[in-house]
């Protein structure tokens, strides 16, 4: 990185009070959102976890998603029930079950993701593609070192 003069305490206030409450408002849009859909606000995050990141064993879905493995076992039990996801025994080894999603949760995670777009988009509607873009862009820069900074 650059050198360059430290951020001034009053600027990281106002960055994290308006991710926070951001965080917030998509959280509770979201949670509105998931009403008119077959599922529960875990059944999305787990959904979305095995969206981006593919089949996975129960253990590493509670690990990402920070609930404890009997909790993600009732969880994916009644996500089985709604055909949302199967368990299958992994190739390699057959000791391991990984959860795999079906074709109906795959659908009903993109109809989600596209309303939650559709929601994002009306309030974006208000900027002009420049002023999206460089949001986008500060957003895709504190993201990446978020990842990389303890």
């Amino acid at each position: 990185m650059d050198k360059h003069q430290p951020i001034l305490p009053e600027t990281v206030n106002e960055i994290e009070f308006f991710l926070r409450e951001i965080s917030v408002i998509m959280k509770h849009k979201g949670r509105d959102i998931l009403a008119d859909f077959p599922i529960t606000p875990p059944q999305f995050s787990a959904l979305i976890w095995l969206y981006k990141d593919g089949d996975m064993t129960i253990g590493e879905l509670s690990q990402k998603m920070y609930i404890a493995c009997s909790t993600m076992t009732d969880l994916i039990d009644r996500m089985e029930k709604n055909n949302l996801v199967a368990r299958v025994r992994d190739d390699r080894d057959r000791r391991v079950v990984r959860i795999h999603m079906l074709e109906y949760g795959q659908g009903i995670i993109q109809e989600v993701l596209a309303a939650r777009r559709a929601y994002l988009n009306r309030i974006l509607e208000k900027f002009t593609q420049e002023q999206a873009q460089q949001t986008e862009q500060v957003l895709q820069l504190i993201y990446k070192q978020m990842l990389t900074t303890n």
